[in-house]
């Protein structure tokens, strides 16, 4: 924007044009646009490394229990046909291998959690509220058993109330695999997108982990019913 005195309004066609270096008017440059100071701030990233630790207790023990129950059942429907025996030992899968969950997780927890206080103790030379912080910020152990638990048995319910209650056998043990494929591409998806991994890898893994530990009980569990001679009942 250019502000002239009167003088250059009245120049003829044939009078020069003025010099720049002479001129009085007074340039004035504006911005075609006006920046918001907040626009040019970069978004945060997110720390996926800070969700390592509940991720863990919840999505791979989910894992676990749907992995471990559904095992148990197919491997005890290799020598067992009947459904209150795969019920059975789905139940019996699904409370021992919580309680289990939740043990191994306090204890490692706790553990874990006595380091890093006796470390802070040690190499403490701040104020004495500082060090409180510090230790509120520590990992519960209570927590982390009960979500380890929790997270198992919601697994685990996946393959023992899909198939706990059909009679015939072949489509109870259709019916758990089935449930289990997508239990475990589901979860797997779930670690992905909450780690910020790749998605089709990560359901690829859990579900080829899930898929052996399946055909392997069941191979075993055959093979044992076969050798021994075993008692296999449809009733």
């Amino acid at each position: 924007m250019s502000f002239c005195p009167s003088s250059h309004i009245h120049a003829t066609p044939s009078t020069p044009p003025p010099n720049p270096k002479n001129d009085p008017c007074t340039q004035i440059t504006l911005p075609s646009q006006l920046q918001d100071p907040e626009s040019n701030q970069k978004p945060v990233p997110i720390d996926y490394s800070a969700r390592s630790q509940w991720l863990r207790a919840a999505v791979l023990g989910a894992n676990d229990g749907l992995v471990s129950v559904a095992s148990l059942m197919i491997g005890v429907g290799a020598v067992n046909q009947t459904a209150k025996a795969m019920l059975v030992s789905g139940l019996a899968g699904l409370v021992a291998g919580a309680c289990s969950m939740a043990i191994g997780e306090f204890v490692s927890v706790y553990a874990q959690y006595d380091i890093e206080v006796a470390q802070m103790e040690r190499a403490t030379l701040e104020s004495r509220e500082s060090s409180n912080k510090e230790k509120e910020s520590l990992p519960s152990p209570l927590m982390a058993a009960g979500a380890s638990a929790l997270a198992f048995a919601v697994g685990a319910l996946l393959p023992l109330l899909a198939g706990g209650f059909i009679k015939s056998w072949g489509v109870r043990v259709g019916v758990v695999c089935a449930v289990s494929t997508l239990g475990l591409a589901g979860f797997g998806a779930a670690g992905a997108v909450l780690g910020g991994a790749n998605i089709s890898k990560s359901s690829l893994r859990v579900l080829v982990g899930g898929w052996l530990a399946m055909l392997v009980t069941y191979g075993v569990l055959r093979l044992f019913g076969l050798v021994f001679k075993m008692h296999v009942s449809s009733a």
